[in-house]
């Protein structure tokens, strides 16, 4: 997970991005046909087992504001869910959103408890190919629909106290994440670089960003590593923007993608066209508008673009 001080978009993504907009908004020309409506197009892309069914079933960590959480009445909010029901209304299915642990959103997918699952998923190699850090197969991986990007911010007590901006200087410190994460990937590369530094790197993993957070806000870890978004909104609104902040730049800007079994290809298409719908009808800006997240903008839609 990874989920703004509002930087420019990283250029790698945005061209990553930019070139499969080409060859997605390229299609065939001679303009005989008259253009067929996109929303009916998607709708009749749906597999259907869920066409029948009504409904789109998905696996979320609702932890993680502002991306995804409860809200005050108790339902799923954020960005994600805003997202998901705008998908669900141009393919005419129900949301119905399966609150999921982080770590076994992918399991229960394969174990086809919901049929996809949307919780800041970096698409990552690791994750598409169903395997850990040292290669070793865990699983049958998942392909991936990418809809968002998003960097990891370091986040601090407010007022920087030890004077924290680059990964570097996480060295010799204790350093909080969430367990299974982006953050959690890129921590364990730091490590290996602090000893090498001799300035050992101690992290403390658990399995919410909140308990994360909690340890920084307690002053047990110096730090801990976040989706940018999910940094930005703990900065700016725990304890009224008085109890964390947000340094350094961001560092791998990856996509946030929507999860599938890698058989489910009729539903991966199918989403990936509900995608460009939704970016192209204005509704997706309106919606990164709303959660202060517009510079993670993706042009459209692109199939396991992640690095």
């Amino acid at each position: 997970m990874h989920h703004r001080r509002h930087p420019r978009r990283p250029a790698a993504a945005a061209l990553t991005l930019a070139t499969a907009g080409t060859l997605l908004l390229t299609g065939c020309g001679g303009g005989e046909e008259p253009a067929k409506d996109p929303v009916q197009t998607a709708r009749g892309m749906v597999p259907k087992a869920q066409r029948s069914a009504g409904v789109l079933r998905i696996g979320s960590d609702l932890n993680y504001a502002p991306v995804d959480f409860r809200g005050t009445d108790g339902k799923p909010d954020g960005l994600d869910p805003d997202i998901a029901n705008g998908l669900g209304k141009i393919l005419d299915l129900r949301i119905e959103i399966v609150d999921t642990p982080f770590a076994k959103l992918i399991p229960n997918l394969h174990g086809k408890q919901f049929d996809v699952a949307m919780s800041a998923l970096s698409d990552i190699r690791q994750r598409r190919e169903g395997v850990d850090d040292a290669g070793t197969r865990t699983d049958p991986g998942v392909d991936f629909v990418d809809y968002f990007i998003a960097g990891s911010s370091i986040t601090v007590p407010k007022g920087n106290p030890k004077g924290i901006h680059t990964l570097d200087d996480l060295c010799g410190r204790v350093v909080s994440v969430q367990q299974g994460t982006t953050q959690d990937e890129i921590i364990g590369r730091q490590v290996t670089a602090c000893s090498r530094a001799g300035k050992p790197l101690t992290v403390h993993k658990f399995d919410s960003d909140a308990k994360a957070l909690a340890e920084v806000a307690s002053g047990a870890a110096a730090a801990g590593l976040n989706d940018f978004p999910v940094a930005a909104y703990a900065a700016k609104t725990t304890d009224g923007g008085n109890r964390f902040e947000v340094t350094g730049a961001q560092s791998k800007s990856n996509p946030y993608g929507i999860a599938l079994r890698k058989e489910d290809t009729e539903l991966r298409d199918a989403l990936s066209k509900a995608v460009d719908q939704l970016i192209r009808s204005g509704e997706y800006d309106k919606i990164l508008a709303k959660w202060n997240v517009s510079a993670g903008a993706a042009q459209n839609a692109v199939v396991n673009g992640g690095i």
